[in-house]
Parts: C-alpha cells; structure tokens; sequence
C-alpha cells in the first residue's frame, strides 16, 4: 500500500477529536512526536473508583470491543483561557460532555450530549488531599469536575460519574479547553457553522447565517447561550453538535499537506489533558488507527432524553435508561446490533415490517440497493424526526439517504418509489412498520414520509394522559404537547422495537445539513 494511500485511510475516521483525527496521520519524525508528548498533560488515575462497571468481552478471541470515550469541554479561565472566555470565572466546569460509543465493528459511532444542568449522583471522588468524598445525590452534572477546587477540574471525578449514570466503561477521558478550541479552528483555516440570528450579547458580536469561524469567534460560539436561539444549554449542545461535525469534515477536505496537519496536532496536544491510556503522541495514533474506518455517514449525536426540572434539568424514564441500555448492548439507537463485523444485522427483537416475517432478520441489501438515493421527510413537524427514520436507513446499510423539507400533517407514513425500484423499496418500508407503500413512477429517488404513526411507534404522549408542565417548563409543555425529550409508554430496560421518541427527538446525524435543527424548540 502506498504511502499516500495510507494517509488516505487514517483520515476516513468520523470521531470528533480532532487531535485523534489528526494524530493518525502525522509520520514528521521522532523529534515531532517528542514535542507532541511535551505538550500533553495526563490527569491522576488515581481517582478513577476502583468499583467500575465491567470491560465488554470479544465476542470471540482477538474480536475488537466497544470503546467509550468522554470528551470534556472546560470553561477554565486559568492559563490564559481568561482572554478567550472573557473574565475571571474561578475553577472551571464541564460545561461540554459528550460520550462517544465506538462500536465494536469500529465502523460506526454515537456521540451521547449529556446537558450540564441535569441533575444526578454525584459519587465518591478523590480530593487534592487523597481524601474521597461522600457521594451526593441531586447535583448538577457539570459540578463533578469541580469537586476539590482544582484550577484545572477532576476529570475523574467527572468519569466516576458518567460510569454511574450510564453502567458503561470509559475507556478514555479527553479535556479541551477554550484556547484548544480557539487554536485548532485557527489551524484548520475556520469551520463552517451557522448561527441563528445575530448574537449582541456579553461583548460576543456574531452575525446570522452560515460562516467561517475560527479563534476567538470560534470560541464565542461554541460557549454562547444568552442571545442566541432559544438561550437553553441544550440549543447550545446542538450547536456544538455541528461544529465538532463541521471541524471533521473540514479536516478530512483539506487533505494530507503536512503544512496543515502538523501545527492542528501540535495546537491540539496542548490543549488536551488525557487519561494515561493516551498520554503520549504514539497512544493517541494506535487509538486512531483503530477507527481509521469511520466515516462522518457514519456518525450520529444525541442529546440524552431530558425534560425541565425547575430552571434544572432530569432525565427522561425509561428513555435514558433505554438509551445507555443500547449502548451496554453495543446497539445503535433503533436497536441494531453491528455485532463487530462491519455489517448491521437485525435485532432479534426489533419489529419486521409486513414482508419479513416475525423474528426473521432482512435479507441483505445488494450494493445496488445500498447505494440508491433515499430521501426522509419529516410529516409531523417534531424536531429530529427525519433524523431519526435516516439513521434507521443509514444503520440498515442505506448509503445514499438525505433529509427534505418538513411536510407536516401526514398521518400515515408513505413511501414512494419508481415501478423499478419497488424491491429497494420494500426493503426500506420494512424498516417502517406499517408503512404504505406508493408507486410514483419518474421518481429518482424513494421518498419516506414519516407520518404521525412512526412518531407512536417511538411512543409519544397522547394529550389525555400528559402530565402537567413542570415548574419552569417551557411555553407549550401543557397538557398534549410533550416537553422536549418527554415520552410514555415504553418498556424500562427493553431494547426498543422502534426508536423512543425522547431518543428520536434529539438525533443528529453527523453529516446533517449545519444550520438544521440548531434549537430544541
């Protein structure tokens, strides 16, 4: 394999660090390696708990496993990141979480936003003094990694606590902070990102529409919240969804000049503190070689199912549960399971539609069939919908899937398609119990348009048993329109058959268009 060829592959991995990204493809020599090394800094191990959930068993020996990565955005003033955050805010908080299941096929990931209000247990954590504390119940999520005041946070801390909250392994913790964000959109040469409306708040000045944005604007929009679509950290969380998407996509455009690859690594490295497992140059290229075959297609974001809670935010049951419950399982979000061969077969458990019979997994897509274009329509008018039904394509095996214009009203889901391609298309109305299948002959594309039944097959909550609004809730949460994230009528702890709605309602598919679904409203 050549060279160039080579470098090619090592950029095909859709994480969204850009380090990583980066790092796989850097061969500059020993001395450049030692410099990355310098740069690095490593956080204590020793406050990792001792008590953890289990590491995933291969499947069969030599068989490669899931692997959890959190990624941690601190809002830290020290160190110079005053200048870029804009004051003097004391110790800094994870005001960004995102854990990154890589499935065990090393093909396919999902980014999980954790909200940083939302309020859980917060364990036993080691103190600078060696002491641990006593767990506390009903705290915010981004204060774990302020326990014990440390300038630079308690990443463990904060690891402790996504272990308890979700019963999965991390095998990694990366931290970045404001001048990491500033100086990789910088090396990049900017990254694409859209931005509501025009933003005159707390000295930040940003114009709406898609944009360039790099340093200090870079930084302003990835931490703004006041002044910029709905205000919540949860609009903030999408944002931040795209971006990280967008800096991906902008990495693997660019190409293979080492003029750009190597100040992005080196502007990375310093800004990174790491576990040990990647504490050196050449740990955090054998990580990246390992997922060199993730494509961006392949990549999807969602926010964990959330409600309010006050001016706080919970977790929605039994969606939450369900969701960390997929990913123990190594199941993607509409309860497939890659099973670490590349190819996503059937969940034993996941409902067939009218052609297959009951249990019996689809038949394989022929490559033709993979690549035939497949449009999503969103015909209720609930955020993420499309979303939802092309990750259900794209997990299928569907290669060629794109998101049209909302078409709200559809009751029945619809799917369209040309005489010629009516066995494609009835692959796809499989993956849609219920659907109807219509022929539309001329069309170049088969169309799914989601109706208000794809939306109950996720659950949803009929307006006689909606809940009254919690305190402080949004304008709407009354009775018959849900909260965002809120859901009824699911199984705990069972792999869904369709996809929970406080699950399909805040999915992001990695390669979305930059300036959809930007807020949860």
């Amino acid at each position: 394999m050549s060279s160039s060829t080579r470098r090619r592959r090592y950029l095909r991995t859709a994480i969204g660090v850009a380090a990583v990204l980066v790092l796989s493809v850097v061969g500059g020599g020993a001395w450049f390696y030692h410099r990355l090394d310098n740069n690095i800094t490593t956080f204590d191990p020793g406050g990792v708990a001792t008590e953890r959930p289990p590491a995933p068993v291969p499947a069969t020996p030599g068989a490669s496993v899931p692997v959890n990565v959190l990624l941690l955005g601190s809002d830290t003033r020290d160190a110079g990141n005053d200048s870029l955050g804009g004051g003097d805010e004391g110790v800094g908080h994870s005001d960004t979480a995102i854990l990154v299941h890589i499935y065990a096929d090393h093909k396919h990931a999902v980014g999980v936003s954790i909200p940083r209000d939302t309020l859980v247990t917060i364990p036993s954590c080691k103190l600078p003094n060696g002491t641990w504390t006593t767990p506390k119940t009903d705290q915010m999520f981004n204060s774990a990694f302020t326990v014990g005041l440390a300038p630079n946070g308690n990443p463990a801390c904060t690891q402790n606590t996504v272990e308890k909250l979700t019963g999965l392994r991390i095998d990694h913790t990366v931290v970045v902070d404001f001048k990491g964000a500033a100086a990789m959109s910088d090396a990049v040469g900017g990254v694409d990102a859209c931005v509501p409306n025009d933003v005159n708040e707390y000295g930040i000045h940003l114009k709406k529409g898609l944009q360039k944005l790099s340093g200090q604007s870079a930084v302003d929009y990835l931490r703004i919240r006041h002044g910029i679509g709905d205000n919540s950290d949860i609009g903030r969380m999408k944002r931040q969804q795209a971006f990280l998407s967008s800096m991906i996509r902008k990495v693997q455009s660019q190409g293979f000049s080492l003029p750009t690859l190597l100040p992005l690594a080196d502007a990375a490295t310093k800004s990174l503190t790491v576990d040990e497992g990647l504490g050196t140059a050449m740990k955090l290229v054998d990580f990246a070689r390992s997922i060199e075959d993730i494509k961006l297609s392949d990549v999807s974001f969602v926010t964990a199912p959330w409600r309010f809670a006050g001016d706080r935010v919970r977790l929605v049951q039994p969606d939450a549960d369900a969701l960390w419950k997929l990913l123990r399982e190594d199941r993607t979000l509409d309860g497939q399971s890659t099973s670490g061969t590349g190819q996503v077969t059937s969940s034993p458990t996941a409902a067939p539609g009218a052609a297959t019979a009951p249990g019996a997994p689809l038949p394989a897509l022929t490559p033709e069939q993979a690549a035939v274009p497949v449009t999503v329509v969103n015909g209720v008018g609930t955020p993420g919908l499309a979303g939802s039904g092309a990750e259900t394509l794209k997990a299928r095996g569907f290669r060629n899937v794109a998101l049209g214009s909302n078409s709200p009203g559809q009751q029945a889901t619809l799917v369209s398609y040309d005489p010629a391609l009516k066995a494609t298309a009835d692959q796809v109305a499989a993956l849609f119990p219920g659907a109807r299948a219509v022929e539309e002959p001329g069309s170049e594309a088969i169309t799914v348009t989601l109706g208000a039944d794809y939306r109950a097959a996720g659950t949803r909550i009929d307006s006689a048993a909606a809940p009254s609004p919690e305190p402080g809730a949004p304008a709407g949460a009354a009775a018959g329109v849900p909260a965002p994230g809120a859901t009824a009528g699911s199984t705990p702890g069972a792999v869904p058959s369709g996809v929970p709605t406080g699950i399909a309602e805040n999915t992001r598919n990695a390669d979305s268009d930059p300036c959809a679904n930007l807020t949860f409203g």
